[in-house]
């Protein structure tokens, strides 16, 4: 049995702190962040300090590092911190405070894709594979030697909310596998290949704004990476935005302008995509269903109504 302090926020900490309760080993301290009002931080946010209290678990909560968490952290005098969703750059004196350091778990399979919303950045470049991954902590940003990993695969009309769902279910036995390596001494280290590593920010809302100059399976995938409950990729008519929930890319080949939106065809309303799209050899973008700013649900062909216009 080891003595465990978890790092962790949102429903991806909670279920951390779940497996390591309900293992084996204890639980000595629960560190988590307080709410906030970042949309990304308010969806999937199952409580962290909730569920810590209920076990009775000593709690601290930071925004970021300083002298009281160190001290609290050196005070739990424990074998090995496990983080998850921790948001904030930990120094070294706090991921090496304990004898086996820390355990980092990171939602995609690294070296790709270190930093925020890896699923969404994953999803919007069509990769074939998702994952999870448990790492130990060093000096990079998500860049320690690797302990365990796990991959899922991407269908062609996956959103991130059904990645989600499934890369949160492999949380708890990697978790638990890793930390029965270590704490063991079979724990076979494999070094991440930082030549192939990317590093992606943190999503805000210009990062859902429509680039029409994007190819037209790349702007599909962002309408599926942004489905709900994320918030969804818009792009503004007459001043008014409009938010996509669906979108397909079409059969046939369109020409002109990016973001020109012309006639009904193939369900729905075709949109002009791609950096050179003058050349009308590229896939449109077919709009099929829209949100309004008052929050109504209408099907793209009825908004427009067969007018023509452009898309911004």
């Amino acid at each position: 049995m080891m003595r465990v302090i978890t790092f962790g926020y949102q429903t991806w900490g909670h279920r951390t702190l779940s497996a390591v309760l309900e293992s084996r080993h204890e639980v000595v301290l629960a560190v988590t962040h307080p709410p906030s009002d970042n949309p990304y931080e308010q969806m999937w946010s199952d409580s962290v300090e909730e569920l810590a209290r209920q076990h009775d678990v000593p709690v601290h909560i930071a925004k970021r590092p300083d002298a009281a968490l160190l001290d609290a952290v050196r005070a739990a005098n424990a074998d090995i911190i496990v983080a998850n969703n921790w948001r904030t750059w930990l120094p070294a004196e706090i991921y090496n405070a304990p004898r086996l350091g820390t355990l980092n778990i990171h939602d995609s399979l690294l070296p790709k894709y270190a930093g925020f919303s890896p699923l969404i950045w994953a999803l919007i470049n069509g990769d074939s594979h998702v994952g999870v991954t448990a790492h130990l902590m060093d000096e990079g940003l998500d860049t320690g030697p690797v302990i365990g990993q796990q991959s899922v695969p991407v269908g062609p009309k996956d959103r991130t909310v059904d990645l989600f769902h499934r890369t949160i279910d492999v949380i708890a036995p990697l978790v638990l596998n890793a930390l029965d390596s270590l704490e063991d001494g079979t724990a076979q280290t494999i070094e991440q290949d930082l030549s192939q590593a990317s590093y992606f920010h943190k999503r805000a809302e210009q990062d859902s704004h429509i680039d029409w100059t994007w190819p037209a399976d790349a702007i599909e995938r962002l309408v599926r990476a942004q489905s709900d409950p994320y918030p969804n990729a818009f792009a503004f008519h007459g001043g008014k935005r409009l938010r996509i929930l669906e979108a397909d890319v079409s059969r046939g080949r369109f020409g002109g302008t990016p973001g020109r939106f012309s006639i009904e065809a193939e369900g729905g309303v075709v949109v002009v995509a791609g950096p050179d799209a003058w050349r009308g050899r590229n896939p449109a973008v077919i709009l099929k269903r829209l949100r309004l700013d008052d929050g109504t649900e209408v099907p793209a062909a009825e908004y427009f109504a067969g007018r023509g216009g452009y898309l911004s």
